[in-house]
């Protein structure tokens, strides 16, 4: 197992998830992780429109992913943690690293934001 092997695997999650296969990204997933599958699911900003894969390196234990994820609902850095079962590399964690909502609709150029006049130092 290697830093090519855990990328590829990585980016084979990432298509599978884009795609709105999540049968076949959990096959990259441990018994633990498919057998709570939901919430990894939850996690997730479906549909997604966009996904890759970010920095991987190797740890004491293992090796560490990060998978961006752009979905209608927003991005989400995914950190994922691969470990070797049975000569495969094998997602064994998946937590938030960092998430970003879809932005909010911008207000009306001439409508001063909530909470200011529009006058002062910079105003009319």
């Amino acid at each position: 197992m290697d830093e090519q092997t855990i990328r590829e695997h990585a980016q084979a999650v990432c298509d599978s998830l884009s795609a709105g296969d999540i049968g076949a990204a959990s096959k990259h997933m441990s018994r633990e992780l498919q057998a709570n599958l939901g919430q990894v699911v939850a996690m997730l900003p479906l549909p997604l429109t966009d996904s890759s894969v970010g920095d991987v390196e190797m740890t004491k234990t293992g090796y560490r992913a990060t998978l961006e994820l752009t979905g209608e609902g927003g991005a989400l850095t995914l950190e994922t943690r691969w470990k070797e079962r049975d000569g495969q590399a094998v997602m064994v964690e998946a937590s938030h690293l960092a998430e970003v909502e879809a932005s909010a609709p911008t207000q009306e150029a001439d409508t001063p934001p909530q909470g200011t006049s529009g006058e002062g130092p910079l105003g009319p």
